[in-house]
């Protein structure tokens, strides 16, 4: 067995023992989904909300687990040595990140298979979804999202890499069209906005799924930009200790 994959292994029994983190990574989503479904509050512009924020809760999914839990529970993983121990080992770098997001893909498989089905019942009714491009969104945002989580798990300390992850995800939340509207942001934010991975997952997720998107070629571009990078930008940057 591979360095890669049995490090693999390790970390799914540690994400699949973790059954907090789990109850949260799936509970916030499908609590969003059916509270703005059904409490019309949102100023989502479409006639049902539903149709409007099941693609952004899949995005919101992604980076919850991506980039938040993922970045938290290494970041304690580093603060308490664990990494250290690891870093004696030939596995190095670029396979220990590989392995983490990889990880992250198994536990997104659970919470699509949640998230959806719950959507369709709330009266999602999407037009010829297609769906091979939205899992090829997905899987560039896990990549940015993960490897913007493992950059700051892998230089801050555990405390301060706790509130920092959960500032960033507030931020990216609110400015990241998953359940405001783009359009309703000032334009100024908006376009800072158009450029975060968040806003151009939620936008790529709408555009392959509903039709909705407001700038897929560009958000495409966004997206895949941040893939290729914060994954390197975590392998170069990563401490184990």
């Amino acid at each position: 067995m591979s360095r890669f994959t049995t490090q693999l292994r390790a970390e799914v029994q540690l994400v699949s023992r973790n059954g907090e983190q789990l109850l949260v990574t799936l509970g916030i989503p499908v609590l969003l989904l059916v509270f703005f479904s059904t409490v019309d509050v949102l100023p989502t512009g479409t006639p049902d909300p539903i149709d409007f924020l099941a693609p952004g809760i899949l995005a919101l999914a992604v980076m919850s687990t991506s980039m938040v839990s993922l970045g938290i529970a290494t970041g304690f993983e580093r603060s308490y040595h664990v990494l250290k121990r690891l870093g004696a080992t030939p596995l190095g770098r670029p396979r220990l990140v590989a392995a983490k997001i990889s990880s992250v893909a198994v536990v997104e498989v659970v919470q699509f298979a949640v998230i959806i089905p719950v959507a369709y019942a709330l009266g999602w009714n999407p037009d010829a979804p297609n769906w091979p491009a939205a899992l090829g969104g997905v899987l560039l945002g896990t990549m940015a999202f993960a490897g913007i989580g493992l950059s700051l798990a892998g230089r801050l300390r555990g405390e301060i890499n706790l509130a920092a992850q959960n500032g960033l995800y507030l931020v990216l939340l609110l400015l990241g069209g998953m359940v405001i509207p783009l359009a309703k942001l000032p334009s100024g934010v908006r376009q800072v906005a158009q450029m975060l991975p968040s806003g151009a997952l939620a936008d790529v997720l709408r555009e392959t799924l509903t039709g909705a998107g407001v700038q897929p070629a560009t958000s495409w571009l966004v997206l895949a930009t941040w893939a290729l990078a914060m994954p390197l930008a975590a392998s170069r940057l990563f401490r184990w200790d």
